[in-house]
């Protein structure tokens, strides 16, 4: 009798295992927004998983801010939302506890940014003071995007979110973790009251 009963105690949890486990062939698991799903899958990353060279030139690994949020922001110097760069600068002075500005300079909307690293840094330096990293300048939408904006812009790789820059000054922020959390347009204000609020949760 005791060993029908463990017996039966076995078929029981096996069934139960066999009915809570989602069958390979459902995409969704991989895409869902749920953290914790992407975290656990063996094909997904993190923006930790990407390296990008600085506005020096120098390769610069993303795992290196772990810890913080991030806010990722594709810039321009003759945009009319360029002025967006002070508040980056103050919301990183002000909130650089929680929140990692990086800025990552594109060419790709209106021919809005086309000058060399140097010229940018210099530019970044003299008109707005910016201290928060900048990266070297890098494509962020269409076919020659670089593979960080390719994965920002991509649910099936994010988990998240298939939004991706149609302007300069677009922003993505990720949490703690390098999970993508949201989106925001280029109209969305880096001091504003829904970013900081973002930012604060």
């Amino acid at each position: 009798m005791n060993y029908l009963f463990f017996s039966g105690l076995l078929l029981a949890s096996g069934l139960s295992v066999a009915c809570s486990s989602t069958p390979a062939s459902i995409p969704a698991m991989s895409s869902d927004s749920a953290q914790t799903t992407a975290a656990a899958s063996p094909a997904a990353k993190t923006v930790y998983d990407f390296t990008l060279n600085d506005i020096n030139g120098q390769p610069v690994p993303l795992s290196k801010y772990r810890g913080k949020k991030l806010l990722l922001v594709n810039t321009a110097s003759e945009c009319g939302y360029t002025p967006q760069y002070q508040e980056l600068e103050e919301l990183s002075r002000q909130h650089g506890g929680q929140v990692t500005v990086l800025g990552f300079p594109a060419n790709d909307f209106g021919g809005q940014e086309p000058g060399s690293d140097a010229q940018i840094a210099t530019f970044c330096e003299k008109n707005y003071g910016v201290t928060f990293p900048l990266f070297s300048k890098i494509s962020v939408a269409g076919p020659d995007a670089a593979p960080l904006y390719q994965y920002l812009g991509s649910k099936a790789q994010n988990g998240v979110t298939d939004e991706k820059p149609n302007w300069n000054f677009c922003k993505y922020l990720v949490d703690e973790t390098g999970h993508v959390v949201a989106f925001y347009p280029s109209k969305v204000k880096p001091m504003g009251e829904e970013l900081l609020a973002a930012i604060g949760e």
